[in-house]
């Protein structure tokens, strides 16, 4: 065993851990962190260099620059994001009721114009129009409807015999 690389206990790197590198700044980085002194409006004040471009960018804009307008409005968009992620409006409880009966179904397709009374038994029961059954018996990939089922639909819609019957449908 006297043939393998490293004895034990000795580590495979004999000069040890690399040092860490620095890290890469470029120019850009550089100049950005630099300080500016500004005379606005007779008052010095310091900024950096990202505030003063975007200062001139916001002069440009006011002049009229279109590719200043663009930038600035870019530049609000920005902030706005940024605002609905600090400041997230408070979740509020919001209680729901709700109530089924057949008689809101009925009402909500009166209303829709799909079904009216059957003149035949007043209030007791609606009737479908005709272009509402003509809507579901069009619908594709339906099943075959039995003799019953199409005397149903028939006795439950007004103008039944407006009807077009999907073929090879009807047993």
């Amino acid at each position: 065993m006297s043939d393998t690389r490293f004895r034990k206990g000795q580590s495979g790197n004999p000069r040890g851990r690399p040092k860490k590198r620095r890290p890469h700044n470029s120019a850009f980085d550089i100049i950005f962190d630099k300080r500016l002194t500004v005379t606005q409006n007779g008052k010095e004040r310091e900024l950096t260099i990202d505030e003063a471009l975007e200062l001139q960018t916001y002069q440009a804009a006011l002049k009229g620059s279109r590719m200043a307008i663009r930038k600035v409005l870019k530049m609000i968009e920005k902030r706005e994001a940024a605002l609905a992620k600090t400041h997230r409006p408070e979740a509020r409880a919001i209680t729901t009721e709700a109530h089924y009966t057949s008689d809101n179904a009925d009402e909500a397709m009166r209303l829709l114009g799909i079904a009216d009374d059957d003149p035949e038994f007043g209030c007791k029961r609606l009737k479908l129009h005709a272009w509402a059954t003509q809507a579901a018996l069009s619908r594709p990939g339906r099943r075959k409807l039995s003799r019953q089922s199409v005397d149903n639909i028939k006795l439950f819609t007004f103008d039944a015999e407006m009807l077009r019957w999907p073929r090879g449908r009807i047993e």
